[in-house]
């Protein structure tokens, strides 16, 4: 993060969830920077480290039209490292909003009440 005290949002901007999510900080007027992975990409070892923090499977988003459009053999992910490469290559397939907070913590989806448990105005 270019500040350490900053917030950083990744997803995609025209996501429902991304959206929520960045209207719920713009409205308690806590300032954060987006980082948008379909057009910025994800750096390999952002989503290492996620993996690590959260393991990779709250981070592959089953449920999305990106996973259904991948062949049975790329949906087949038993290991790490064949989920950041998926990750990689399909970045909408990434569960969204990522949130990184201040402290380090790394959260996933949105969640008011979450956001509020982690979130400082």
């Amino acid at each position: 993060m270019s500040n350490a005290n900053s917030i950083r949002i990744y997803g995609i901007i025209n996501c429902s969830s991304v959206k929520k999510a960045l209207t719920w900080f713009e409205e308690r007027n806590i300032p954060y920077e987006f980082h948008d992975y379909k057009k910025q990409g994800v750096p390999r070892e952002r989503l290492v480290g996620w993996c690590r923090t959260l393991g990779w499977k709250t981070l592959i988003n089953t449920k999305g039209t990106t996973w259904r459009k991948l062949t049975p053999e790329q949906q087949d992910i038993s290991t790490q490292s064949k989920a950041v490469a998926i990750m990689m290559e399909f970045p909408s397939v990434i569960r969204r909003p990522i949130v990184e907070t201040t402290e380090g913590q790394v959260l996933v989806g949105f969640d008011q009440t979450l956001f509020g448990s982690f979130m400082r105005a």
